[in-house]
């Protein structure tokens, strides 16, 4: 279940709070009425649980805000990614979204753990959007999803008789700007699931034997 939703609304990108998890707490009527009219322990005690019922909306109201507000951040810095793709996604740390949003680290990292974004491109952890990031060729930076987006499209056009290798992944990332190493091609490429070549040619010639 999403915890918020982004839509696309007049040439901008919003995020709401999903409804069904919003808290709808309200103070019952009926013991504000009876502290008023009781006196001793009795008005301690309800006091003491009104008081608890306050904080509790206060805190639930506080975390709904800050989600929000960290949503639409990371939205806004990441909203290549919501037009295009995988392959625009933008290296972000949780230290970018906390200093735009005027939160600590902490506050960021608490909001956006298990907490998930429905969006035109699917269901994503708030965590998904925050990545490391790679070189360029330019003396710029490029997000790890992205790299992976574009290894991935290397490997599912590859020649199945001759399997591009890691060196040579990191040379064809090379010539569109991208310096990646052949360690973190490998790297990468593991967590994409896929094997290296030698498995990925047992693995072609398995499906040609198949027919």
């Amino acid at each position: 279940v999403p915890d918020v939703y982004v839509t696309r609304a007049d040439d901008e990108w919003r995020v709401t709070l999903n409804p069904e998890n919003e808290p709808g707490l309200k103070l019952n009527r009926y013991y504000i009425d009876l502290l008023r009219k009781s006196g001793g322990k009795d008005a301690e005690y309800l006091r003491g649980r009104l008081q608890e019922a306050r904080w509790l909306m206060s805190s639930l109201e506080l975390r709904n805000r800050t989600l929000m507000a960290v949503s639409q951040a990371i939205v806004d810095f990441q909203e290549d990614f919501l037009e295009h793709g995988e392959r625009a996604m933008k290296p972000l740390v949780l230290k970018e979204i906390a200093e735009s949003v005027g939160v600590h680290e902490s506050t960021v990292s608490r909001a956006t753990t298990r907490k998930y974004m429905l969006t035109p491109r699917g269901l994503f952890e708030l965590k998904y959007f925050f990545s490391s990031h790679v070189r360029t060729d330019r003396g710029g930076t490029v997000s790890a999803t992205a790299v992976k987006a574009q290894l991935q499209l290397l490997l599912e056009s590859e020649p199945r008789e001759s399997p591009l290798s890691d060196q040579e992944l990191s040379d064809l990332l090379k010539q569109v700007g991208i310096l990646a190493a052949r360690r973190t091609v490998a790297k990468y490429r593991e967590s994409l699931g896929i094997g290296s070549s030698t498995e990925r040619r047992r693995l072609y010639a398995r499906q040609v034997s198949l027919g």
